[in-house]
């Protein structure tokens, strides 16, 4: 049976996080958890080593659009061509959404908005209008007319994690300790996997998973 997760035991496997955001999920993370079978240490690790690193370590619940030109370029080279259109929508956040999350996804054209109302938001962060729609309906909640709760509300944030991890199957990947095919899944490919690998390994020593 899987220990409960505690604020003391929690700030050991994430401990750049800042104990007023354990507090903010830790009563979050063992009502919810349970509800999506993440409810055996090693399902439990890979849970919370994944949501540590792709939220700053629970610092971070919604997208940081606040890119400058020369990131935009970096970034987003596919939007933002050439210097001249790069130097239109520099760290104007709003814009920025607008175009980049234009048409896809279940968003309209840039003028709708829709790219920034439906802004990455959560601890592993949902994105598009449809990834909202899809999201809020498993949950019964509408979360296509009430994005923010995504990112205000602190169960909803879990909620929104594990619907998503359990829309993956990434329980079974986790039963099986695989971490890269976890990261490959949530990240698209492996950026930060050193990171990852180090909060699993911290979470699977004060899970007490041999």
């Amino acid at each position: 049976m899987a220990k409960s997760l505690t604020l003391e035991l929690l700030a050991e496997i994430m401990p750049q996080a800042k104990t007023a955001n354990i507090e903010k999920y830790v009563t979050a993370l063992n009502e919810v958890l349970p509800t999506f079978e993440i409810n055996t240490p090693l399902r439990i690790a890979h849970f919370v080593a994944q949501i540590a690193h792709e939220s700053g370590y629970l610092n971070y619940n919604r997208e940081n659009l606040n890119y400058s030109q020369k990131a935009l370029r970096a970034v987003f080279g596919k939007y933002f061509p050439n210097d001249d259109v790069a130097s239109e929508y520099a760290r104007q956040p709003e814009k920025i959404a607008n175009r980049v999350y234009a048409d896809r996804m279940g968003n309209g054209d840039e003028a709708s908005g829709d790219g920034w109302r439906y802004r990455g938001r959560g601890l592993i962060q949902l994105t598009g209008k449809d990834n909202y729609t899809r999201c809020g309906e498993a949950l019964g909640l509408d979360l296509t007319s009430n994005p923010d709760l995504v990112s205000d509300d602190a169960t909803i944030a879990i909620q929104s994690a594990c619907h998503y991890w359990q829309s993956c199957n990434l329980n079974s990947l986790a039963d099986q300790d695989d971490l890269l095919k976890i990261t490959k899944r949530i990240n698209g490919g492996t950026n930060g996997l050193e990171d990852r690998t180090a909060l699993l390994n911290r979470a699977k020593q004060f899970l007490e998973i041999a």
